[in-house]
């Protein structure tokens, strides 16, 4: 998964199985995800029209980078707003059976929706249908992703019940990433390093494996 993708570059499945060297059972999987999304999104609005016509650049391929940012020594996984399953459901097919994925949605009907594709795809992923800054806090997850769920900010307030010290947040985002940061900063001290996306000329991930909250600091009375 290291070759970047030209933007006028098509991708179906069948240039993403050959970038990314995924099995052919894995790309099966991948496919009847796809097309439960279609025909789901049909009647419901799980992700835009304009985003389904590049379903393979824009949410497979987006959502399957983040795997070699994962350690291979991690067992557990948390998605924080799954919606339609990107990244986590892609992430839950491609580490079957090597780490247990929790994927967070609070809309019931993409609550709904993921577990049909689970059940679908024949794969072990727990779906909580539940707003997480209401969840009850967890052990901590070794690797905790999220994709255009929130600010970076709000992201961190959410992580900070359901990561220990050596959790790895993957954060994919976009063009506003660069004053998500400046306003993370105001409250947050942050370990951070920034990765190019594969998928988009002005996406980046954020890889932060520390964080700690900064109190204001109060001016002393006269």
């Amino acid at each position: 998964m290291s070759n970047p993708v030209r933007p006028e570059e098509p991708v179906g499945p069948e240039e993403f199985a050959a970038a990314t060297g995924v099995s052919r059972e894995t790309l099966a999987r991948l496919k009847l995800h796809v097309d439960l999304l279609t025909d789901w999104n049909s009647r419901h609005n799980l992700v835009s029209e304009a985003s389904l016509a590049e379903v393979w650049r824009r949410h497979v391929w987006d959502s399957a980078q983040l795997l070699p940012l994962i350690p291979p020594e991690a067992e557990t996984l948390a998605d924080f707003g799954s919606g339609a399953g990107f990244p986590g459901m892609v992430l839950a097919v491609l580490l079957q059976g090597r780490v247990a994925v929790t994927l967070f949605e609070a809309t019931r009907k993409k609550a709904e929706f993921l577990r049909a594709v689970a059940e679908r795809l024949g794969i072990n992923v727990h779906i909580s249908n539940e707003r997480i800054e209401s969840a009850p806090a967890r052990p901590p997850f070794d690797v905790i992703t999220a994709r255009a769920c929130a600010a970076v900010g709000v992201l961190l307030d959410y992580t900070q019940r359901f990561a220990g010290p050596d959790t790895i947040c993957l954060f994919l985002k976009g063009e506003t990433v660069a004053s998500e940061l400046t306003d993370a900063r105001r409250s947050w001290r942050i370990d951070l390093r920034q990765h190019p996306s594969l998928t988009h000329p002005s996406g980046v991930i954020l890889e932060i494996r520390k964080f700690r909250h900064v109190r204001a600091k109060h001016k002393k009375p006269k």
